[in-house]
C-alpha cells in the first residue's frame, strides 16, 4: 500500500494483511487507483485479492479459532483489544486526514468518525465481554442445563467507503470480544486507510489470524461471503448488495447481518423549534456530505409552517461552507467518487423535470470545478411518490413534503421501502415519542438524531437484518450451547 504523504501506512506496495503479517497478493489481482476526492489526483493504488487471497485469509482465522485465541477467556481478549485501541489511537490524525482525502468526508467528522470512534469501540466491547455472563446453569426437569455462549467463528467483515474505520471496528470490536476470528474486505474506494488498522494490530501484538484484511472489489466480497470456512457475514452497503449477499447466505445456511439504505424521514411538527431544528440539520440531513445510510433526506413538515420552514432551510443551506475536505471550516466536502458525483447530479436532473420546485443549489459550486463537488440542494413541494423520495441518493438533496396532520406524516414516512433512521422536531416530547413509535423505522431521534454506541443500530424493511452497537452486537457474534447436567450443577 502506499499514500503520498500519511504516516499511517508504512508498508510498501500493496500488500495484504494475513496471519499477523503483510503479504504480496497472489497473481491476478487488478490494480485499483485512488483519487483525492477533493482534486481528482492519484493518492495511491492498491491490488484487489483474489479467491486465492481470500483463501489465504479465512484458513489463517480458522487456524487462529482452532488455536490459543479460540481458548482465550474474556479478559485476555479484553487485554489485546485495549492494546490495539491504543496503537489505533497513536496514529488517530493521520488516519482521519487520509480518509478525508479518499472520500471527502470535512475533517471536523473524520477526526471523530476515523479517529476517536473506532478505538472507543474496542474499548466499549473490551469491558462489556468482561461483564457479560457467558456461561449460566439453569434448572430442568431432568436436572440442570448448562447454557453456554460460544464464538460463531470465522467472520467475513465487508464494509462500504463512507466510514470506512468506523464501519470497519463496529463489526471487529464486537467480533473479537466474542472470541470470532475476522477476514476484513474494506471498500476499493477506500482501501488506503484499511492499512493504519493492520499496522494497529501489528503494533498491539493482536495474535496472527485474529484479524486478516484483504482488499478487494465485488469479486473479492463474493468469494469471501461464499468460501466454505466462513460463518457469518457482517455486511454495510447498498441494498441490492446485501440482498445477494442475503440470498447466498440464505443458501449456505450461514448467519448474516446486513446494514444497508435507507431514505429517512425528518418530521417538523406544527409545534417544532425551527431555531433548533436549524442547528440540528447538518447532523440530521446533511452528515458527512450526506453521504451517510441514517440521514432524513426527506423533509416533512406540517403545512401551517411550511412556507416558514422551507425559507429557513433555504438560508441556512446557503449558508454552509462547501470546500476542501482538511478545512476545518468546511461543512460540506466533495462527493467520494466521480461515479458518485454523477450519481447525485443525475437525481438532481431527474428531480427538475418533475413537478417538484428546485429552491437551492443545483449544480456544481463556483470556483471548484477540481474534484467531486456539488451544490447542497434542496426541492420544495416533492411529491412522496417521486424517485427523489424514494431512491436513496447518498448525497446533500433534500426532498421537502407538506403534510395536513400528525397521521399523515407517519404515513408518508412509511411510505418508504427503507427503515433505518428519522427524526421528530417538537416542543412537546411525549407527542413526539408517540410518532416515533409509530413509524417503522430502526433509530429515531427526538429533537435530534445522534448513534448512541451503547444502543443496537440497524434497519427495519430493505435496510437491513441484525442490529450492529450496543451488546446486542456483541450477542451475534456468539452461538448458544445446551449442555444437559444433573442437579448436581446448580
Amino acid at each position: 500500500m502506499t499514500t503520498t504523504s500519511d504516516k499511517a501506512l508504512t508498508t510498501s506496495g500493496s500488500q495484504f494483511y494475513i496471519n499477523g503479517t503483510w503479504v504480496n497478493p497472489a497473481e491476478g489481482g487488478n490494480l485499483h487507483r485512488t483519487v483525492d476526492a477533493n482534486t481528482g489526483e492519484l493518492l495511491g493504488a492498491t491490488t484487489l485479492g483474489t479467491a486465492i487471497d481470500i483463501d489465504s485469509a479465512v484458513r489463517s482465522a480458522r487456524a487462529a479459532l482452532d488455536g490459543p485465541w479460540g481458548h482465550t477467556t474474556p479478559a485476555e481478549r479484553a487485554d489485546v483489544m485495549l492494546r490495539f485501541a491504543a496503537c489505533l489511537r497513536a496514529h488517530a490524525d493521520d488516519t482521519a486526514r487520509l480518509v478525508s482525502r479518499e472520500n471527502g468526508m470535512p475533517i471536523t467528522i473524520s477526526t471523530v468518525a476515523n479517529g476517536i470512534v473506532p478505538s472507543a469501540l474496542l474499548e466499549l466491547y473490551a469491558d462489556l465481554v468482561t461483564k457479560a455472563a457467558l456461561e449460566e446453569v439453569r434448572p430442568s426437569q431432568m436436572g440442570a442445563t448448562i447454557v453456554r455462549r460460544e464464538p460463531v467463528g470465522v467472520v467475513g467483515a465487508i464494509t462500504a467507503w463512507n466510514f470506512p474505520q468506523m464501519l470497519a471496528m463496529i463489526k471487529i470490536a464486537p467480533a473479537m470480544a466474542a472470541g470470532c476470528t475476522i477476514v476484513l474486505k474494506p471498500s476499493p474506494e477506500t482501501s488506503l486507510d484499511a492499512g493504519a488498522i493492520g499496522e494497529a494490530a501489528t503494533e498491539a501484538g493482536v495474535p496472527p489470524g485474529v484479524l486478516n484484511i484483504v482488499l478487494g472489489g465485488r469479486e473479492t466480497g463474493a468469494a469471501l461471503v461464499s468460501h466454505p470456512d466462513v460463518d457469518k457475514i457482517a455486511f454495510t452497503g447498498s441494498t441490492e448488495a446485501g440482498r445477494k449477499i442475503g440470498a447466498e447466505c440464505g443458501r449456505l445456511i450461514r448467519r448474516s447481518t446486513l446494514e444497508l439504505g435507507g431514505k429517512s424521514a425528518s418530521l417538523f411538527l406544527d409545534d417544532g423549534d425551527l431555531d433548533l431544528f436549524l442547528s440540528q440539520v447538518g447532523a440530521t440531513s446533511f452528515l458527512n456530505n450526506g453521504q451517510t445510510c441514517s440521514i432524513q433526506t426527506r423533509i416533512l413538515v406540517a403545512r401551517t409552517r411550511y412556507d416558514e420552514v422551507v425559507d429557513a432551510l433555504v438560508e441556512y443551506t446557503r449558508r454552509l461552507a462547501v470546500g476542501h475536505s482538511l478545512d476545518t471550516n468546511t461543512q460540506i466536502g466533495p462527493m467520494a467518487t466521480e461515479r458518485q458525483l454523477e450519481r447525485v447530479l443525475g437525481y438532481v436532473d431527474l428531480a427538475r423535470s418533475s413537478s417538484a420546485r428546485l429552491v437551492c443549489g443545483g449544480g456544481r459550486p463556483r470556483g471548484l470545478d477540481r474534484g467531486w463537488f456539488v451544490e447542497p440542494t434542496i426541492f420544495a413541494d416533492v411529491d412522496n411518490g417521486d424517485r427523489l423520495a424514494q431512491e436513496e441518493v447518498f448525497g446533500p438533496v433534500l426532498a421537502v413534503i407538506p403534510f395536513d396532520s400528525d397521521d399523515q406524516a407517519v404515513a408518508i414516512a412509511n411510505d418508504s421501502v427503507y427503515g433505518l433512521g428519522g427524526s421528530v422536531f417538537t416542543t412537546d416530547e411525549e407527542r413526539g415519542i408517540g410518532i416515533a413509535r409509530r413509524i417503522r423505522t430502526g433509530t429515531i431521534g427526538i429533537n435530534y438524531y445522534e448513534l448512541d454506541p451503547g444502543s443496537p443500530f440497524g434497519g427495519m424493511k430493505n435496510s437491513g437484518i441484525g442490529r450492529e452497537l450496543g451488546p446486542e452486537a456483541l450477542g451475534s457474534y456468539l452461538e448458544y450451547k445446551s449442555i444437559y447436567t444433573s442437579a448436581d450443577q446448580l
